[in-house]
C-alpha cells in the first residue's frame, strides 16, 4: 500500500473520495493535504481549475512501536528482526536474530524496560490506549512456563514440609504468573513482601 497518493478532481471532497477509494481507507485513517483548492472559473466555463489533494496513510501504534524499536536497537548496535502484530487492542511486537540475549537483561529486566518505553513512545497524549507487549524469541513464554513449573514444583514441597517458601524478587508480571497459578490450589496459598523492585512471593499453608 502506498503510504501517500495525490489526486484531483473538480471539488476538494471528491479528490480525498477517489484517494480514500484507491486506498481502501476511511477518512479517520489518513491525513489529508490540499495542496489546490481549485475554483469553478467565470461562468464554471472559462479558467476552470482543478482541486488536487495529498492523502497519506497515517502510521497505526504498531508501526510506531516497530519504527522505534529499530532506532533504539541501531544506537545499541544490535541486529534483529521484527514481528508486528496489530489489533484494536494490543501491539505485539517479536524480537528475533542473533545475540540478543542483551534485550533481555537479567530476569528479563531489559525487556520490561523496552517494553515500558515502547508503551510510553505509542500512548503519550493519546486517548486510545494500546496495550504493548514485547518479546524476545519467545521469552515471555518460555519464562511464563518455567515459572508455572516452579510454582507448582515449590508448592508441593511446601505440602511436604510444612514449610513456607519465599521466592526470589520478581517484577509484577512474574508475581502474577505465581500468584494465578496456585490461586486455585486447596493446599498452598500465595501473597507478596517487600517493595519494588525486590518484592517476592511467599507460599505458605491455608
Amino acid at each position: 500500500m502506498a503510504n501517500s497518493i495525490e489526486k484531483t478532481a473538480k471539488t476538494v471532497q471528491e479528490a480525498v473520495s477517489l484517494a480514500l477509494e484507491e486506498l481502501n481507507l476511511s477518512e479517520d485513517k489518513v491525513d489529508i493535504e490540499v495542496l489546490d483548492e481549485g475554483n469553478k472559473g467565470i461562468f464554471g466555463i472559462i479558467g476552470n481549475k482543478m482541486a488536487k489533494v495529498r492523502v497519506t496513510v497515517r502510521e497505526s501504534k504498531g508501526e510506531k512501536a516497530r519504527k522505534f524499536l529499530y532506532d533504539l536497537f541501531e544506537k545499541m548496535k544490535v541486529k534483529a528482526e521484527i514481528e508486528l502484530e496489530e489489533n484494536d487492542d494490543a501491539v505485539t511486537l517479536n524480537i528475533k536474530g542473533n545475540d540478543i540475549g542483551i534485550l533481555i537483561g537479567r530476569r528479563g529486566e531489559t525487556l520490561d524496560s523496552i517494553q515500558y518505553l515502547s508503551s510510553l513512545v505509542i500512548n503519550k497524549n493519546n486517548d486510545d490506549y494500546k496495550r504493548v507487549i514485547v518479546d524476545v524469541e519467545n521469552y515471555r513464554m518460555k519464562r511464563e512456563e518455567t515459572l508455572i513449573n516452579l510454582a507448582n514444583r515449590l508448592a508441593d514441597r511446601v505440602v511436604k514440609y510444612r514449610k513456607n517458601i519465599t521466592l526470589e524478587p520478581m517484577n509484577p508480571y512474574e508475581r502474577r504468573v505465581i500468584h494465578s497459578t496456585l490461586q486455585n490450589n486447596s493446599s498452598v496459598r500465595t501473597y507478596s513482601v517487600g517493595d519494588e523492585p525486590n518484592r517476592k512471593v511467599v507460599i505458605t499453608m491455608k
